[in-house]
């Protein structure tokens, strides 16, 4: 079995010998904004939703045993626990941009660049760290009880077994372990002047963490004492589940979700000098460069939302297939939410430049398409700096789209893979199980059983794209002016 928690909810799956789907429930979690620029949740409710999630799939089993459950879940967030293993607050989350001072903090105490170093990252505000330090500023009553920091993910681990533990893939995004070792970076935590006990032990990926309790198994329908297994990040559980590994450092993803992501394995912990893309452990044991846009998707549904609520997706996609390449001069910085790859900015901007009384909603939509593909450009040209990377599996709700498809291999100038099919990171996380439990020897092995790749998109040159990505580029900074 694979559970993955997502910011939206809880993801199960069972996935027999052989790779396929037997059953799956997802099941949702609300989502807190106590402020502007907030984000939290309630671990209760991930609890919830995880263990509701579960018992539709062990229902669903019929005769088949379960032998093994994988962890994966959405990253970065701060779930702090109090001495008998009680959450002291809701748990701040990945996209929250309150840590703006902590992050200041952190790298007047550590310099920049020896954080990049260290662990593949400046301070960024979407990280777990920057959290920790928010709260013993903001939070001082909170922060006097922390005795132990979890992970989304590794709290459930935590929940359903008693045992506290992290992975390297997940730890990497917290901002304070070492890449090198892949064990927390006790001089970081010793200059912030944190406790290195409060953070779980790393295990590997693959390891068993514990075995499911009684009491929960009793409840969900599963057998006690299963092996529950450490899992993944959600990124990297993901690409496990669409065998991307370091072994093929010529094949990475791309997923156009709410966010836009390119996955870039790598087997060495290279980061970029100026901390223009994040640098993670990978779940294989290897590593990964990851470029972010935060409104890929996210921009589209927000044009649909707010401009052309009457105009369903498909034909929002064929009115942009109506514009010519470069959307004839209108350009769009998808920097809806602010900025990851490659600025780092949550102050950043969205916005259309070039209008005229001459264009149409046709080039409105092609423009906002072809920003997002600019940007994920952006991060692409940095992970080429670091890696050899000639081809990407498409993924997410934005590559089901032929017309968008093409435009981001043209602007990529990369041949994208459309797979046959995606089941996300609940299904990496199955596969990190099987290996988990030695139904296979190793991941190499497991990626057997995946789904070989579907239709490829070819790029397609076009001086029109080559133009009009040169002027985006200057978007960013000419328009830092007018904030």
């Amino acid at each position: 079995m694979g559970l993955d928690l997502g910011t939206g909810g809880a993801r199960a799956i069972a996935v027999n010998l052989q790779g396929k789907l037997v059953a799956q429930s997802t099941r949702s979690c609300p989502l807190l904004t106590p402020q502007p620029g907030w984000t939290e949740q309630n671990p209760a409710d991930w609890v919830a939703a995880s263990l509701n999630a579960l018992t539709d799939v062990a229902q669903q089993m019929g005769d088949d045993r379960v032998i093994a459950l994988g962890l994966s879940g959405q990253m970065h967030g701060m779930v702090p626990l109090d001495a008998k293993g009680n959450v002291i607050r809701p748990a701040i989350l990945w996209n929250d941009q309150r840590t703006g001072k902590a992050v200041e903090a952190i790298e007047a105490a550590i310099p920049r660049q020896e954080l990049i170093q260290r662990t593949g990252n400046p301070a960024i505000t979407g990280f777990q760290l920057p959290k920790l330090v928010w709260l013993r500023a903001e939070e001082p009553e909170a922060y006097a009880q922390v005795h132990q920091v979890l992970l989304p993910k590794d709290y459930l681990s935590y929940v359903l077994t008693g045992m506290f533990a992290t992975e390297p893939s997940d730890a990497s995004g917290s901002g304070c372990l070492n890449l090198a070792t892949r064990q927390w970076d006790t001089e970081i935590l010793a200059a912030l002047e944190i406790d290195p006990a409060w953070f779980p032990t790393v295990v590997a990926s693959t390891a068993i963490v514990g075995s499911l309790k009684s009491e929960i198994a009793d409840q969900v329908g599963l057998p006690s004492g299963i092996p529950v297994i450490a899992g993944g990040g959600d990124n990297a559980a993901a690409a496990i589940g669409l065998g991307i590994s370091a072994n093929n450092l010529n094949r990475g993803s791309l997923s156009i979700g709410t966010s836009g992501i390119i996955f870039a394995p790598c087997d060495r912990p290279i980061p970029d000098p100026q901390g223009r893309v994040h640098l993670f452990c990978h779940a294989d044991g290897g590593y990964h460069l990851l470029g972010v846009t935060l409104a890929a998707g996210g921009s589209l549904r927000w044009y649909q939302e707010t401009i052309a609520p009457q105009i369903a997706f498909a034909d929002l996609m064929q009115l942009a297939d109506s514009s010519p390449p470069g959307a004839r001069d209108v350009l769009f910085l998808p920097h809806l939410a602010g900025e990851r790859s490659p600025h780092l900015d949550p102050d950043t901007r969205g916005a259309w430049v070039n209008l005229s009384l001459a264009h149409t909603q046709a080039d409105l939509i092609r423009a906002v398409l072809e920003g997002v593909a600019f940007s994920l450009r952006e991060a692409l040209d940095v992970i080429h700096e670091l890696t050899p990377l000639k081809q990407l599996l498409a993924t997410g709700g934005g590559a089901r789209s032929s017309v968008w498809l093409q435009i981001l291999a043209d602007i990529l100038a990369m041949e994208l893979i459309a797979p046959q099919a995606e089941e996300g990171a609940a299904y990496g996380a199955a596969i990190l199980a099987m290996v988990g439990v030695e139904a296979y020897p190793d991941l190499e092995a497991a990626f057997q059983i995946l789904l070989q790749a579907g239709h490829s998109v070819q790029p397609q040159s076009n001086p029109a794209y080559k133009a009009a990505f040169q002027q985006y580029q200057r978007l960013y900074e000419a328009l830092k002016t007018v904030r």
